[in-house]
């Protein structure tokens, strides 16, 4: 069983392993072998399977601008719901993976309150986040793209771009449909500035920015 398999490789943070011939069934035993409470992230694309261990500055940059997306909806009285990691699937597509985070603002009424979501009923997220502090072997936009995903967001050495889904390709803006009246791109330079302030310092920073543009 491939699952099992797995015990024999062991993937330092920031490293990937990439698999091929992956059969969805196979798929499915590796996530319940792996388990909910793991450092290892995946990604599935029709038979193939990337597993990677992320790096410490990737789990920083996901939980400041995640918090940052929390802080914005809150201030903009949005409501939205946040799934974090959730495994994201569906078979009759071939893909599966994990966000470094996912949230509902157009769809939030849709799933409000829920603890299991099947993408076969259910809407999926309208907006992911990707940091690609380590490179990845296996590609996310077409995985993404099937899924339905409306808007990522990708950070990358300082830089957030903003895609959207459009004839199933995404292709980058300059604004962003969930936060059409924010420069979102002007994330990482706060960011920055008040890193070494502390993350309170930091949302609050977050926070004074939006009332400003509102």
């Amino acid at each position: 069983m491939v699952a099992i398999q797995l015990r024999q490789f062991e993937i330092l943070p920031g490293q990937s392993l990439l698999l091929h011939g992956i059969g969805w069934s196979e798929f499915e035993a590796i996530l319940a072998e792996l388990g909910e409470h793991r450092s290892i992230r995946i990604a599935y694309d029709n038979g193939w399977l990337e597993l990677m261990t992320p790096l410490p500055e990737h789990e920083y940059f996901k939980e400041t601008i995640s918090d940052a997306v929390k802080d914005i909806a809150e201030e903009l009285n949005l409501d939205y719901e946040s799934y974090g990691s959730t495994t994201w699937r569906q078979r009759a597509k071939q893909a599966g993976l994990e966000a470094d985070n996912c949230f509902y603002f157009q769809n939030e009424a849709r799933i409000r309150g829920k603890l299991e979501i099947d993408l076969d009923h259910d809407p999926p997220p309208d907006l992911a986040l990707e940091i690609d502090i380590t490179r990845k072997s296996l590609e996310r936009f077409p995985i993404y793209a099937r899924l339905g995903v409306p808007e990522l967001w990708c950070y990358d050495s300082g830089t957030l771009r903003i895609y959207l889904l459009q004839q199933a390709q995404y292709v980058e803006v300059a604004q962003s449909q969930v936060f059409p009246s924010l420069a979102i791109q002007e994330l990482p330079r706060l960011i920055e500035t008040y890193r070494h302030q502390g993350r309170l310092a930091l949302r609050r920073a977050v926070r004074a920015w939006v009332k400003t543009q509102k």
